[in-house]
């Protein structure tokens, strides 16, 4: 394929014109109190043929550019979901085991049954040869949890080092490992039987990375590539360790491709077998370098799913399959991780906080969806609706804990007006015990005749120095 100037030109022009809305969008997203990305789904979409006869899309980004942003989202998606795995704190679930395996069963499990139930009455419009296929990825679909939206929102909402946040992440953790691991079943089935000995090499492929570890403990422990002797106590992430991570990533995301699967599993799994005591002085610093690199590909990640989702064809019907996607999906996470984390004994309101912050989807939900799509598993319209309830269940987040949290300072109210009164009441009562007490003294005190003190022999209070007889 031979790029020409004018395919270099206006895949400039589209990046600098996504990068722009992105940032408008995502701003205008965080001053109404919701995550920046769903101002940057809203703008793939807006961008896409929904709007304007599909236009934009036909002249911003023709057929023969699209390839190109293609390619830049994959390396987007796929450093994405390599931050993703390292980010993944095996720490987060000590202590919270229980709670945290309770609420992701429940998360996990009650979607899914109702995802399935979904798809079969799906099935009668939206016909797939790959039924069961297709029945396992709907229930998949809505049991999804975005890790690092989730993330994001409790720092902003000050919840990270709380424990209602380490609960969330820990669940939300269990409930990411669950579904991409499943997803790759999904696809290695769809794959067809000449794909089926590629993905038996995940198997020795893990281990592999598993045998890679001491290798990488080494290349990222604090004392291999410090440019200072005593001064090197603090790590410091070097260009060339920053390097040796994204090789390994887009290397281990080419790695699953070729097994057939897609490139994600690879990125994912790379970053989470990552050694955690090596690599945990750096995780930060290696998760905001390549947060750079990311916040400018994942918009056209955004721009190349909203490309695919056309909304102007959709009638009643579609609306009301719109409406039953985003029920099941809200019913089936909110109370899966209600009754999941109340079966554990999480107290009512920190079991709905719980289940609200579960029930985030956003690029963990549209990545998922593009593998579908990819797969045959979704038609065009089916995918737009997927990609809207995604949108809408991300935006309900921040309003529902907003909910939450007025409903639980009205029920602390009445108690502490209680308190109030009774300390109200009972001051009066004090006081006038502490003048009746204070009115006795002063008159025993009055008829007290003078003599001498006990403790010499001396005179009263009279003849004391400093003392003032009342």
């Amino acid at each position: 394929m031979v790029v020409t100037s004018h395919q270099v030109q206006l895949l400039f022009l589209d990046v600098a014109l996504i990068l722009a809305l992105a940032r408008a969008l995502g701003a205008l997203a965080a001053r109404v109190g919701q995550p920046p990305v769903v101002g940057e789904i809203l703008g793939g979409i807006l961008l896409g043929p929904t709007l304007f006869g599909g236009f934009f899309a036909d002249h911003l980004f023709p057929s023969d550019v699209r390839p190109l942003l293609t390619a830049l989202a994959d390396i987007g998606v796929a450093l994405f979901m390599f931050v993703v795995g390292l980010e993944l704190e095996h720490r987060v679930l000590r202590g919270r085991t229980r709670v945290s395996a309770g609420a992701a069963l429940g998360s996990t499990l009650v979607p899914f049954v109702l995802g399935v139930g979904l798809a079969l009455w799906l099935l009668r419009d939206h016909e797939t040869p790959q039924r069961t296929a297709f029945i396992v990825f709907m229930g998949l679909a809505v049991s999804v949890t975005a890790f690092p939206v989730l993330a994001r929102i409790l720092a902003d909402r000050g919840l990270s080092r709380t424990e209602i946040g380490g609960i969330a992440l820990a669940t939300a953790a269990l409930v990411d490992v669950v579904a991409w691991s499943a997803l790759a079943g999904v696809q290695a089935v769809v794959g067809g039987a000449d794909d089926y000995w590629r993905v038996t090499l995940l198997v020795p492929f893990t281990a592999f990375l598993v045998a890679l570890r001491p290798v990488l403990r080494r290349v990222l422990s604090p004392g291999s590539g410090s440019s200072s002797g005593g001064a090197a106590a603090r790590p410091a992430l070097s260009a060339n360790r920053l390097g040796v991570l994204l090789v390994g990533a887009l290397l281990s995301a080419a790695a699953t491709e070729a097994m057939g699967m897609h490139y994600i599993f690879g990125a994912f799994l790379f970053g989470a077998v990552l050694p955690r005591d090596a690599a945990g002085a750096l995780r930060d610093e290696v998760c905001e370098r390549t947060g750079h690199v990311t916040s400018l590909l994942l918009p056209v990640y955004f721009v190349v799913a909203g490309l695919k989702v056309d909304l102007r064809g959709v009638g009643v019907s579609g609306l009301l399959e719109l409406a039953v996607i985003i029920l099941i999906a809200v019913l089936g996470k909110f109370c899966g991780t209600y009754a999941g984390a109340r079966s554990q004994g999480l107290p009512p309101q920190d079991a709905g906080r719980l289940a609200a912050l579960m029930n985030t989807r956003g690029l963990t939900e549209l990545v998922i969806l593009g593998v579908g799509l990819q797969l045959g598993l979704l038609d065009q319209s089916l995918y737009s609706l997927m990609v809207v309830m995604a949108l809408v269940t991300t935006a309900m987040t921040g309003p529902i804990l907003g909910l939450l949290d007025r409903r639980g300072e009205r029920a602390a109210a009445p108690s502490s007006r209680t308190a109030t009164a009774y300390v109200a009441s009972a001051a009066p009562v004090a006081v006038a015990a502490s003048a009746a007490a204070h009115q006795a003294a002063s008159a025993a005190h009055e008829h007290e005749e003078p003599g001498p003190e006990r403790s010499g022999g001396r005179r009263g209070a009279a003849m004391e120095p400093g003392r003032v007889r009342p």
